[in-house]
């Protein structure tokens, strides 16, 4: 049986999937405005992918000592994967050339999965919230894509977005 190689696996961390208090980024207190934010992953047959490893980083609130901003959690056998988080607030955008422009609320996204030898990176916005025109990154991709990055209510307090890691409804990836 083959060894699997670093470039195949996340490496000596995959046991912290097992332990559900990392998908709650309200775990060391947090308050505010919380929600859950779940979604399904895809393959480009749209197949689920029952073993990916989702982490998520916001900066919007800031890191504090309750709350710190990064969170991970295992797609499930229906390729579910969900987060108990603080809704995020608009951010100052990078300075550079398009100015400091300020960025819509979103979350940092990566996937790691089998057959996946480089993590995936996108984001997560927020349905009907202000600034999507103006968010730097966001006014990149052509509007008949970014459909693929928004997340929609599916009932007061939890936010879905399904993610298609190939296909015609390929979610938009970053380089980073």
């Amino acid at each position: 049986m083959p060894i699997a190689t670093a470039s195949q696996t996340i490496g000596p961390y995959w046991h912290l999937l097992r332990d559900d208090t990392w998908s709650d980024l309200t775990r060391f207190g947090a308050t505010g405005d919380v929600i859950t934010l779940q979604g399904r992953i895809t393959d480009g047959a749209g197949n689920l992918i029952t073993d990916a490893c989702v982490e998520i980083w916001q900066s919007s609130p800031p890191v504090s000592d309750v709350f710190d901003g990064f969170g991970r959690a295992a797609s499930n056998a229906e390729g579910l994967f969900s987060f108990k988080t603080l809704r995020p607030e608009p951010v100052p955008g990078a300075s550079g050339p398009m100015g400091n422009t300020r960025q819509a609320p979103h979350i940092a996204l990566t996937i790691l999965a089998r057959g996946v030898t480089k993590a995936l990176w996108t984001r997560i916005y927020f349905q009907g919230d202000a600034g999507h025109d103006e968010d730097p990154v966001l006014s990149l991709i052509p509007p008949a894509r970014r459909n693929t990055l928004i997340a929609h209510q599916t009932k007061p307090g939890v936010w879905h977005l399904d993610i298609a890691l190939q296909g015609a409804s390929e979610t938009v990836f970053f380089e980073i």
